[in-house]
């Protein structure tokens, strides 16, 4: 009881597809060992129970709030109760031993495929407990070094059951993935992701693309530091792709966790990473899309060449300016950044003046009369100020010479 209760359950987790809730002892939280019921009728751990009665001296139920005695006579064993306990933790043990066995059978090359098999279809199990046990176990990193060993002439079989299982085993939170993501050998997943994207199979590439999400997420700075051009290439050729809208938005994940480090917004460029975006938020996607592919063009636009691309992308400005007012406050933000960093350093006559006949000109007006954050409303006040000199005589933004008083 006590190792299941470890591995199966960790307080104040009490998902129901983890610990049946009825197991759980109200004080302790814990998986209860010897059930007993009060007159109250509700149902504590028996250790528990009497600490709360005999030594705390505390008379009243800890759930209804109604008087207890302190009498322990009066507490009766839950036989029922515990019976099922019983049975849950033996199966539980069952379970943690048939993983175990199917982990060791990963070292066996003639067992490896079997526990491929098997493991992979444990993993796809909704059940966090099993995930959890899955990373106890050491999968991720055995499968970390077994995809590092993986020659030029991969299994197409192998490489789908690894890359599948080591996605179910990284659906854990992120504290616990941390220690696992540091490794040298976690270069080797990101080039067979890389090779996985340069091919055709879809089902391969979707599984890819969530595996780099999981890793990227739980990243150290060492690892995204070390990602290179070809990398982003591929991440930018699933969203090119549009295999699901699932894997587009993971694969922009990816991207938008990558900028984090300053040198990969100018590998995301040179990759053809603005081009891209601008073309997705053309396809008029979802709005939590939309918003990462504005957070992403924001990140890239830090940089002169990320400016450069989207001021020479056709639609780029004016998709931009198109979805401030339209997608949500977080979009707005965004998208107001990204016309700032274009107007603080790329702004030529030129650019301003599209600014002017795209609309931009008159979304920041708007900004300041809609229901925006004081920090976007600044942002928008400052540009309208910045560039007052070439837009306040604008024909065709009437609106901007009415702003006057709230640009001032």
């Amino acid at each position: 009881m006590h190792t299941q209760r470890q591995l199966f359950h960790r307080p104040g987790s009490m998902d129901s597809g983890e610990v049946p809730q009825h197991f759980i002892c109200p004080i302790s939280l814990q998986i209860m060992k010897d059930p007993v019921t009060t007159i109250t009728g509700i149902t504590y751990d028996r250790a528990s129970i009497e600490r709360w009665l005999l030594v705390d001296w505390n008379l009243i139920c800890p759930v209804t709030k109604q008087p207890l005695s302190d009498d322990r006579t009066l507490l009766t064993p839950n036989h029922t109760l515990r019976r099922l306990i019983q049975s849950w933790c033996d199966a539980a043990d069952d379970r943690c031993l048939e993983i175990q066995d199917l982990v060791r059978g990963l070292f066996v090359p003639r067992l490896q495929l079997r526990s491929l098999h098997l493991l992979t279809a444990l993993g796809c199990e909704n059940n966090e407990s099993i995930r959890r046990r899955l990373v106890q176990s050491g999968v991720p990193q055995i499968l970390i070094k077994l995809i590092a060993s993986f020659g030029v002439g991969l299994d197409r079989v192998e490489v789908d059951l690894s890359l599948n299982l080591l996605f179910q085993s990284l659906r854990v939170p992120q504290d616990d993935l941390k220690p696992i993501v540091d490794g040298d050998d976690c270069l080797s997943i990101v080039d067979l992701i890389t090779q996985v994207l340069a091919g055709e199979d879809r089902e391969m590439k979707s599984t890819a693309t969530l595996v780099a999400k999981a890793l990227m997420e739980a990243a150290s700075a060492r690892l995204l530091e070390q990602l290179n051009t070809e990398f982003f290439r591929s991440m930018l050729g699933v969203i090119r792709d549009r295999i699901s809208p699932q894997v587009t938005k993971a694969a922009l994940q990816v991207l938008l966790r990558a900028c984090a480090r300053g040198r990969n917004r100018l590998k995301i460029v040179e990759a053809g990473g603005v081009r891209e975006v601008v073309e997705l938020e053309l396809s008029s996607p979802d709005k939590r899309t939309t918003e990462i592919n504005l957070g992403v063009l924001r990140m890239l636009c830090s940089c002169a060449e990320g400016r450069a691309e989207l001021v020479g992308h056709a639609a780029g400005i004016g998709v931009v300016a198109k979805r401030i007012l339209r997608v949500s406050a977080a979009a707005d933000e965004e998208a107001v950044r990204v016309l700032a960093a274009v107007c603080w350093s790329s702004a030529t006559r030129e650019v301003l003046e599209e600014m002017v006949s795209v609309g931009a000109v008159e979304k920041l007006c708007l900004v300041l009369q809609a229901e925006c954050s004081s920090a976007v409303k600044e942002k928008a006040r400052w540009l309208l100020r910045l560039h007052s000199a070439v837009w306040k005589d604008s024909p065709c933004r009437p609106c901007l010479r009415d702003q006057t008083t709230l640009i001032r």
